[in-house]
């Protein structure tokens, strides 16, 4: 299956088609990357994708490889080039023994149904933690194993388990635990913080929902009402498993958020506008 999807990509500032797309410049060396959602023909939370990409290179004291007003001009052209409104953008900054380059391409877009996302999905333990988890760096190993993982289960997210038995984040997503009305999720400095999870803090901020910034130890699951999921392509999903534990799906507190989500979601795209 061809990472890139569509009939062209951009690799450092020049379109290419992408069928001589080389998916080595993706995973051999170091890449970091942002994979954006793209509504109604425009990105979403564009800014917010570039504070992390910045963020990242400087964590992995990396080079900046273009700047948010080229990335930007990547994306209106090569979408210009693309007839589908709702689909997915990755934009890739690959470090490979001192050659460099950005690539910026359309991926498959794989989102949740209306069925799952009013009856829940699946989710799993697997016990892994990220390197970097502050930083969105590409993890091949990783992925993969849980890849397989997934698959085997028959489930849709793999929810990280640290060595001291924490729920940390899923393999693509963060993790909101639900108790009552208070949310509980782990700290920043222990994930890799979504931009959908940064959205859904602000939003619990302005409505006053209450947070606890904590972990949930892996054996005490049960205790909680509810589990979702927040990331580009689910937005806000609940569980109604986690491997055997069985959660409640129909929690008025995550229709809220999910409504007050999409509402950011519109305002965002309507300030991104192509020239």
């Amino acid at each position: 299956m061809s990472e890139c999807h569509g009939k062209k990509f951009i690799l450092n500032g020049e379109t290419q088609p992408s069928d001589s797309f080389d998916k080595s410049l993706v995973y051999e060396g170091e890449s970091i990357y942002e994979v954006i959602r793209i509504v109604k023909g425009s990105p979403v939370f564009f800014n917010d994708h570039m504070e992390r990409l910045a963020s990242s290179v400087k964590l992995q004291r990396k080079e900046l490889l273009a700047d948010s007003s080229v990335l930007r001009k990547a994306i209106i052209s090569l979408l210009r080039s693309h007839k589908k409104k709702e689909t997915n953008l990755k934009i890739v900054f690959n470090y490979n023994n001192g050659f460099n380059n950005y690539l910026v391409y359309l991926i498959e877009s794989i989102y949740p149904s209306e069925v799952q996302y009013k009856k829940g999905v699946k989710g799993i333990m697997f016990f892994a933690e990220r390197k970097d988890p502050e930083s969105k760096v590409i993890d091949h190993k990783l992925r993969s194993s849980i890849y397989h993982k997934l698959i085997q289960e028959g489930a849709y997210e793999a929810l990280l388990v640290n060595e001291n038995n924490s729920i940390t984040e899923g393999s693509r997503s963060n993790i909101f635990f639900l108790k009552g009305e208070t949310l509980f999720t782990a700290p920043d400095n222990l994930i890799l913080s979504g931009i959908t999870r940064k959205k859904i803090l602000e939003i619990c901020q302005e409505n006053e929902i209450s947070v606890d910034l904590s972990c949930v130890k892996s054996e005490n699951i049960i205790k909680y009402d509810s589990v979702f999921m927040t990331g580009t392509s689910p937005m806000v999903l609940p569980f109604y498993c986690i491997d055997d534990k069985v959660f409640n799906v129909n929690n008025p507190v995550i229709d809220r958020l999910r409504r007050l989500y999409m509402a950011r979601v519109e305002d965002s795209i309507s300030i991104f506008r192509p020239e």
